[in-house]
């Protein structure tokens, strides 16, 4: 198993975090620096900071936050702003993904670690669903071209759903994860984001939650979340 996914799945942090663990020089395993990639055997001793994981012995979290603009969707305690700092919430948690500091809306927390491969990988097909504000008025072949895919970051986006909203404003629907995917395809084809508002994750809406509140997940949803990543 890879050290990221095994990290992740102690519910100690994301792969991403784990990632920057590893590139800081703070995850040895047998008593060797770890690299990016390595791989955990199950007699494989891993120590973050030269400490063992703490086991997470917690009952299992998912909450829902309607992240504000300014927060960053990191465990990283040195940069302000930080999500977890943020929510503050009593037990350790982490984001799963992540919404760019300029970005606004739904972003899930928990400390289950065993979704979030799940969750992430673009080749399962979970929607992510987005309103988004531009600079331009919205036309039609804005809009088609959006959908059939656009070529940013040496790669053609996967076709997507895309409908206008307004003039100036559209709703998209992602089943991958680029990084700042919709801010780089709308520049790609001559448009500026103004907002950026994520809306729903899978099954999972905002609901009525105010900006820079957060809430569990109620039962029926999760269990319908949890059904959709088996």
């Amino acid at each position: 198993m890879r050290i990221n996914k095994y990290i992740s799945e102690t519910g100690f942090c994301s792969r991403r975090e784990t990632n920057r663990l590893i590139a800081a020089g703070r995850i040895t395993i047998n008593g060797n620096v770890c690299e990016a990639g390595a791989k955990v055997e199950p007699q494989d001793i891993v120590l973050i900071d030269g400490k063992a994981i703490p086991v997470n012995r917690s009952e299992p979290v998912y909450l829902a936050l309607n992240k504000p603009i300014g927060i960053v969707c990191t465990a990283a305690e040195q940069v302000e702003g930080n999500i977890i700092r943020y929510v503050n919430y009593p037990s350790r948690i982490f984001a799963v993904g992540r919404l760019d500091k300029a970005s606004e809306g739904l972003i899930l927390l928990t400390n289950d670690g065993s979704i979030v491969n799940q969750m992430m990988r673009s080749e399962h097909g979970h929607e992510k669903e987005y309103v988004v504000t531009v600079d331009k008025p919205v036309t039609d072949e804005f809009t088609q071209t959006m959908s059939r895919g656009v070529e940013i970051l040496n790669v053609i986006t996967k076709p997507c759903k895309v409908d206008r909203i307004s003039e100036y404003e559209f709703r998209i629907i992602l089943t991958q994860g680029l990084n700042l995917q919709i801010r780089r395809m709308c520049k790609a084809l001559g448009y500026r984001v103004l907002k950026l508002e994520r809306v729903r994750i899978m099954n999972i809406t905002l609901d009525h939650l105010e900006r820079g509140q957060w809430r569990h997940l109620e039962k029926e949803e999760l269990e319908l979340l949890l059904a959709k990543l088996q």
